[in-house]
């Protein structure tokens, strides 16, 4: 089967799983393969255990057996807004794309550690959520080597995760990222829902993309009860997503700016993240929006007469942050802490698929919001922001530029509520309160794509014959992104660890699941 004969599908978009090309291992090896060439990013690369795999009526329970895994690959076309989804069943081991596509390394490192499915010839076959398991870090050998162990355990309020540095002097020749501490089994326990638990387990993913994840979960519901929220959630959802991105961005960049030692922009930014969280809580009563959405729409509605109070108070926040930021990129001290120190190339992102404002910092232009935009985003455009230095400078100064961006977005919804957009109900009478719960449409397979504050959230719900979930697939950005600070720190001073770190601030919770 050629590439162009994969079964393509939209953002949110169900297909019929009979529809999903079931190819033989060598066809979906190379079709992936094709695809990528093409141009395409690995979404999504996931096994479907034997016992959880759907039998096709077509081929009967012959086909699968009782030893088969289903393989399940979604690929994205940015430029094209489209996603390529492919299968394959496999037994206990098929030949690794790792080789010639990097980017699959990670998820093919999970692919054996969930489903003992082997991917022969892997080149680092370690499980990733398995930190006490008995395969040894990586090593280098040679005089005056010295291997540096950092964790699991930090100093401060951090979650759990191990650093594993092998260096000359301060040089970094290689780290190791070993993670898994909060593997909490969640993607196990949404199968059988949606259920009264169902929302809550997506709200707490990773606790500071409460929205993200949330907002990709229930545009991955809708569809597959054929409905759309109204227009008036639909913005209210994106005020949400845009503050949880402000938040987190202001917050980066104080923590940055604290990392070097300079306090003015530290002190600022640490109090103005909160006057972001403060908005959210002004919506919902949650500052990390909690409650806020469910399927069919949002649960709160802003007053007319409130979004003009809101405005002024966003304002303020974004004066102060820009006052703060100014600050820092005018003293030369901080630019030269940032500028050249963990570079990560355009090709080594590229090749890696890592995503969101690190990716942007290659100059890599992708944002799920302009690329695969869905929600209130498919009116509202989005302007990318980009750098090319792929260094900390860059992934500071895209969080600043993305800051400016959220504000005007914020600013135009903020506007259009207040002059009444699509006054009425904000949330799909099929969801409201003493409805019996819709039913999923059977034996579907749909995947979501929201832009995080990190970078790309994709979810992909795949539902059983009754309509009950089958498989539910969360790649959280930082599942893409831990691989890129591994390469970050290549050559690199080990003091500037902290720095790199905090640069990219990835999710432990987000990619231990």
């Amino acid at each position: 089967m050629m590439a162009n004969e994969l079964q393509k599908i939209g953002n949110a978009e169900p297909v019929a799983l009979l529809k999903i090309p079931v190819l033989a291992i060598s066809e979906w090896r190379e079709a992936v393969l094709q695809e990528v060439r093409a141009g395409a990013r690995i979404c999504a690369l996931f096994a479907l255990p034997p016992r959880d795999s759907p039998v096709d009526p077509a081929d009967g329970l012959a086909r699968f057996g009782a030893l088969k895994s289903r393989l399940y690959a979604v690929l994205g076309h940015d430029r094209e807004a489209a996603l390529a989804v492919c299968a394959t069943d496999v037994e206990k081991a098929y030949p690794s794309l790792s080789q010639v596509i990097p980017q699959a390394h990670w998820f093919e490192r999970e692919i054996a550690e969930t489903c003992g499915v082997i991917p022969q010839g892997h080149p680092r076959l370690k499980p990733i959520r398995a930190p006490l398991s008995d395969a040894p870090f990586f090593e280098v050998a040679g005089d005056s080597i010295h291997e540096v162990a950092v964790g699991p355990v930090h100093a401060g309020v951090i979650e759990p995760g191990h650093f594993r540095f092998q260096c000359h002097g301060e040089q970094v020749f290689h780290l190791e990222i070993a993670l898994g501490y909060q593997h909490r089994g969640v993607e196990r326990a949404l199968i059988g829902g949606p259920g009264l638990r169902t929302l809550h387990y997506m709200e707490t993913l990773s606790g500071d993309t409460s929205i993200g994840h949330a907002l990709a979960y229930v545009q991955a519901m809708e569809p597959l009860v054929g409905i759309e929220p109204p227009r008036r959630a639909a913005a209210i959802r994106g005020i949400a997503l845009e503050l949880e991105r402000l938040a987190n961005h202001v917050g980066d960049l104080g923590a940055l700016a604290a990392d070097v030692g300079y306090l003015p922009t530290a002190s600022f930014c640490g109090g103005l993240r909160g006057d972001f969280l403060n908005l959210t809580a002004r919506i919902c009563g949650s500052r990390l929006g909690r409650k806020l959405l469910r399927p069919g729409g949002v649960c709160f509605d802003l007053p007319e007469n409130a979004a003009v109070e809101f405005t002024r108070s966003l304002e303020g926040a974004l004066r102060h942050v820009n006052e703060a930021a100014e600050l820092l990129w005018s003293r030369s001290s901080v630019l030269g802490r940032f500028e050249h120190v963990g570079v990560v190339s355009a090709e080594t992102c590229t090749d890696l698929g890592l995503v969101g404002p690190v990716a942007r910092a290659c100059g890599v232009k992708n944002d799920v919001r302009a690329d695969f935009p869905s929600g209130i985003y498919r009116h509202a455009k989005v302007a990318v922001a980009t750098h090319a230095g792929g260094d900390v400078f860059s992934r500071a100064r895209v969080r600043w530029l993305e800051i400016q961006e959220s504000g005007r977005l914020i600013r135009s919804l903020l506007s259009e509520l207040a002059e009444g957009l699509a006054e009425g109900p904000i949330l799909h009478e099929a969801f409201r309160a003493g409805r019996a719960a819709p039913v999923l449409a059977p034996d579907r397979l749909v995947v979501s794509l929201v832009e995080g504050w990190r970078g790309e959230i994709c979810h992909v719900l795949i539902t059983d014959r009754n309509g009950r979930i089958a498989r539910y697939k969360v790649i959280d950005p930082s599942f893409h992104n831990w691989s890129g600070l591994e390469m970050a720190l290549r050559n690199q001073q080990i003091s500037d660890f902290p720095l790199c770190n905090k640069s990219f601030n990835l999710s432990y919770c987000g990619h231990d699941l």
